[in-house]
């Protein structure tokens, strides 16, 4: 026999109510992170691809262009969308900042 559990039927009892009680509570925190786990790699694998360029605006009802970033650079304001390869290059051309960090400028061609 085991010596560290209770030597009576009501306490051993009460023992496995308790331990019932904490088994459940354990696999529903199990089931509760495996969710959340599944809805972070469900939420991965369908981001869309990350834009080549980006157009960052500024605030207002016009909302001007105030910086190309390459696509995924961190410096990148809220209020970004993506652009093709085309429209980034006019729009350093055409006045539009290039964000110093990541450089779209160069990697467009448009500075070595």
């Amino acid at each position: 026999m085991n010596d560290d559990l209770p030597p009576d039927l009501p306490r051993l009892r009460t023992l496995e109510t308790w331990l019932i009680l904490s088994l459940t509570r354990v696999q529903r925190r199990i089931a509760d992170i495996e969710q959340r786990e599944a809805e972070r790699r469900h939420g991965q694998q369908v981001q869309p691809p990350i834009p080549d360029w980006l157009l960052e605006v500024g605030i207002g009802s016009d909302k001007p262009p105030v910086a190309v970033h390459v696509g995924g650079c961190h410096m990148a304001g809220k209020r970004v969308r993506g652009i093709p390869r085309n429209q980034a290059l006019r729009a350093i051309t055409g006045g539009v900042d290039a964000c110093s960090h990541c450089r779209p400028d160069s990697e467009l061609g448009i500075l070595d």
